[in-house]
């Protein structure tokens, strides 16, 4: 939720109203649910005892017509979301540094809080679209593959999900557990 807010104040910032116009920058999960992404397909998953479990939140609508440098802003407004996630992660971090572990089960909690926001942004910077990654992936490629790699969303969605049902995204999670184990929490 911190992640889709993150994206849409990013692009308010940046002079589109889109998000607020639409009540998308709250912190209320609520206005962060998609029912099909959130609900359907991860009860679904569950019930066929899916080795994967995937979902995502509804997007925060943004117009890169507001931009001053539209490639510019759509890469900064797709950083936006991990970025939130790493910011997470660190705070979760550091609370748990400060309260240790006679924290108990706000430890364990703050614990799960920062691996699960560690494992999201590394997630989320794949740069494969619709994945934040690929945003900001296309404020690096040349103008005249933009295109060709946007050709790809319609399929992104079905070619992440093999990945992880293959494992062939492990790398990611191991790097995450690094992340959170060896720099974050010191261990």
């Amino acid at each position: 939720m911190p992640h889709e807010v993150a994206h849409g104040y990013v692009a308010w910032k940046l002079g589109d109203p889109t998000a607020r116009q639409a009540n998308r920058l709250t912190l209320n999960p609520l206005a962060h649910i998609d029912l099909f992404g959130s609900i359907i397909l991860p009860a679904m998953l569950f019930l066929m005892h899916s080795p994967v479990l995937f979902g995502w939140a509804k997007p925060v609508p943004f117009n890169p017509r507001y931009f001053r440098d539209p490639r510019r802003g759509i890469m900064l407004v797709g950083a936006a979301g991990p970025l939130a996630n790493f910011a997470l992660a660190i705070f979760s971090a550091l609370l748990i540094r400060l309260i240790g572990a006679a924290g108990g089960i706000l430890t364990t909690f703050l614990a799960y809080l920062c691996i699960t926001n560690v494992i999201l942004g590394v997630f989320n910077l794949i740069p494969i679209p619709p994945l934040d990654g690929s945003r900001v992936a296309m404020g690096f490629l040349p103008d005249d593959w933009v295109q060709l790699y946007q050709r790809i969303e319609p399929f992104g969605i079905f070619i992440i999900f093999g990945l992880l049902w293959l494992d062939a995204l492990d790398w990611v999670f191991k790097l995450a557990e690094f992340l959170m184990f060896g720099l974050l929490l010191g261990g």
